[in-house]
């Protein structure tokens, strides 16, 4: 199959659509089930690249879950402590599967970001990945193979309308990619770039202390943020992305963002969220959603009077700031990775806050040397990769 015709674009009026393979060869994907469109094949081809680069790094089962071209999430299989099962909702599921660990912790990770998401795997769907996926709000999914039994599950979604995409892993794409903007075409050479162990050699801070399973981190945060609209910054903790900050104008806000999204992620691993007790019934998405404001800013809007009783059995307890502060100190051993340089310290004053203690970031920045002195006084380690990794 040369070309396969899509409902339509990026929007239902971006008529005609279609994949195809300029050099007349067959497209390496099959569909099994549904229809995949336009941006869900953005999303599958992006996430493919990502888990299969992670598999290649760590030696481990990978996987990724994108939203509009970025990942929400991305993980390797390493096991889940009874705390992480909870607040994944994979607490009933008994032992997984270490690709379905890494697809819990890559949906896990940013559950607000990744409903609706696309799914790329590393390796042949199992049943146990596919028994998370069944019962999670999902557009599709790309892996090079599924389970006989796997794939029946995955089918039986949407009333068989879930998109399910099965590619041949040994496809080599051409060394020069090209698009068209405005009608003009853009041409480049793909990014063959490897991240491995060598980029992390160029410890430029006090710290020279940077243990393997943080070197694994901060190589997931990069993998993770070469496939990532840039400017981009990515939070990574034991063997997952816990914070992605995707396509912001400034670096700082990528910090933010990013940084927010770890806070969130170890916030609901506090005893007061531990602790909620929700209404019978209550959907996974509306739980999420509950949990989203009880952690924020704007927790009475899920607190006040006549609207609590629609979500728990017994009103919460405000999660003051001064709790949430205390709590979130308590968080440590961070990875963070920047696609670019970082170019006032002012970024690293704001990863301290989410546990941070490595950096990559490919420096070059004028005021480098401040960079250098805000991570010295905190103690961290900071690499220079030499290396950018922008992604449009």
């Amino acid at each position: 199959m040369n070309e396969l015709e899509l409902k339509y674009g990026c929007n239902p009026n971006q008529k005609p659509s279609r994949i195809f393979m300029e050099n007349g060869g067959d497209l390496p994907i099959k569909v099994l089930s549904g229809r995949p469109g336009y941006i869900n094949f953005l999303d599958a081809f992006n996430g493919w690249q990502l888990v299969r680069e992670l598999k290649n790094a760590t030696g481990l089962p990978a996987a990724t879950s994108f939203k509009h071209v970025s990942p929400a999430g991305a993980a390797v299989g390493l096991p889940l402590s009874d705390i992480l099962k909870k607040i994944y909702w994979v607490d009933d599921m008994g032992d997984l599967s270490p690709l379905a660990c890494a697809y819990a912790r890559a949906r896990g990770a940013d559950r607000m970001s990744s409903f609706g998401d696309f799914i790329s795997l590393s390796d042949v769907c199992d049943v146990d990945t596919a028994r998370i996926i069944k019962r999670e709000v999902s557009d599709g999914i790309i892996a090079p193979g599924y389970e006989p039994e796997a794939l029946e599950i995955l089918k039986a979604k949407k009333n068989g309308n879930y998109c399910v995409i099965q590619i041949d892993e040994e496809y080599v794409p051409d060394p020069i990619e090209k698009k068209q903007v405005f009608g003009i075409t853009f041409e480049q050479g793909r990014n063959e770039l490897k991240i491995d162990d060598e980029l992390m050699s160029n410890i430029v801070t006090v710290n020279r202390d940077i243990p393997e399973t943080a070197k694994r981190d901060l190589a997931i945060a990069l993998i993770t943020l070469k496939y990532t609209q840039s400017n981009s910054v990515c939070y990574v903790k034991d063997g997952q992305a816990i914070g992605i900050g995707a396509g912001q104008q400034s670096r700082v806000h990528c910090t933010r963002l990013a940084g927010q999204k770890a806070d969130n992620w170890f916030l609901r691993q506090a005893p007061q969220v531990l602790n909620l007790q929700f209404v019978d019934g209550i959907k996974r998405a509306d739980r999420d959603n509950a949990i989203d404001v009880y952690i924020g800013d704007e927790y009475m809007d899920v607190l006040a009077k006549g609207r609590w009783e629609k979500t728990f059995k017994v009103k919460p307890p405000v999660f003051t700031s001064e709790e949430k502060r205390v709590w979130l100190d308590q968080m440590t051993d961070v990875a963070l990775g920047s696609d670019a340089f970082f170019p006032f310290g002012d970024n690293i004053d704001r990863a301290k806050k989410s546990g941070v203690k490595y950096v990559a970031e490919p420096g070059g920045s004028v005021r480098d040397d401040q960079v250098i002195e805000t991570c010295n006084k905190y103690g961290m380690a900071m690499v220079f990769t030499g290396i950018r990794l922008f992604h449009h």
